[in-house]
């Protein structure tokens, strides 16, 4: 009898520019691993790393309790998590924990639930760090590779990446405030201009294109949202310039990365990903801002180890 599962779920950039919580797509970069296993009474979070360990703050444990109480789980539970994916970055920190938990669960006790169901679950540990359920940063930790989210009833398409397609990431050093996710949703306008609408569906729609016909071109082309990124780039110091920066080094699409304040540049593998990460660099610096940057390819998502 399998009394305990190890899974690791891959950090994730959400939006994509044009696509705000309807696209996701999971990265080769960072992963979180959660351990779950039977023991004890109740169910009891373990960890040291920096994260809250109460059932209620923490996605993982959140998504163990949904999980739990619906399957009427008895056993006691053990969650053991380490956490590789930086929090507060807009890497889909508290998703990666999320879907590890709900992939972990699923194994353990053998449901062989579907993707959607899964996503579902996942998504219910975004409570814990965001305030709202959304399922853009776990889908694609979960299912891995580029995600479409339609809701109610709840909805992921999944399309594989193309091999060509190379991510550069740059995580600025600057303080994040602790609902960081709620607090970049304020600054979003409440109406939005029908004209802005439509070039963002535009474009959104040929990012979608890009994906299923494997054309990295079409993607990097596409990556230009004229409505969350203005409203948020001036929480990110120096974006401007390492916008500019990503782009004249060969990067075809730049934006926030998820609620930010990591930037993330598109581009294939025939360009220069380490100049691209270098011109990222320079313009934070320019700012007076250190980061670090990874260069990356799509994640398959969660597995169990």
């Amino acid at each position: 009898m399998v009394e305990s599962v190890t899974v690791r779920a891959p950090c994730s950039t959400a939006n994509l520019g044009p696509g705000f919580d309807v696209f996701g797509l999971a990265l080769d970069a960072y992963y979180d691993q959660i351990q779950l296993e039977k023991g004890g009474k109740g169910i009891r979070i373990q960890s040291s790393d920096s994260i809250p360990i109460e059932l209620e703050k923490n996605s993982a444990g959140l998504v163990i309790k949904e999980m739990a109480k619906k399957y009427r789980v008895k056993t006691g539970l053990v969650v053991k998590i380490k956490k590789g994916v930086p929090t507060g970055f807009g890497m889909g920190s508290s998703a990666a924990s999320a879907a590890a938990a709900a992939v972990a669960f699923d194994a353990l006790f053998k449901l062989k639930l579907d993707g959607n169901s899964l996503v579902q679950y996942a998504g219910m540990g975004e409570m814990a760090s965001a305030g709202s359920v959304h399922y853009d940063n776990v889908a694609a930790s979960v299912l891995g590779g580029f995600v479409i989210v339609r809701t109610n009833p709840l909805d992921v398409i999944r399309v594989i990446p193309p091999k060509d397609l190379v991510l550069c990431v740059a995580i600025p050093k600057i303080p994040v405030p602790r609902k960081k996710t709620e607090a970049s949703r304020k600054v979003l306008p409440k109406l939005v201009k029908l004209s802005d609408h439509v070039k963002n569906l535009s474009n959104a729609s040929a990012l979608t294109v890009g994906f299923m016909e494997k054309n990295v071109n079409l993607i990097g082309s596409s990556i230009n949202d004229i409505i969350v990124e203005p409203a948020r780039k001036h929480l990110i110091p120096g974006f401007d310039r390492v916008k500019k920066n990503a782009l004249a080094a060969g990067a075809m699409g730049v934006t926030i990365s998820g609620a930010g304040p990591s930037v993330i540049s598109f581009a294939s593998t025939s360009a220069n990903p380490k100049k691209i990460s270098d011109a990222m660099k320079k313009g934070f610096s320019a700012a007076g801002v250190e980061c670090t940057t990874v260069i990356c390819k799509p994640s398959k998502g969660s597995a169990v180890v």
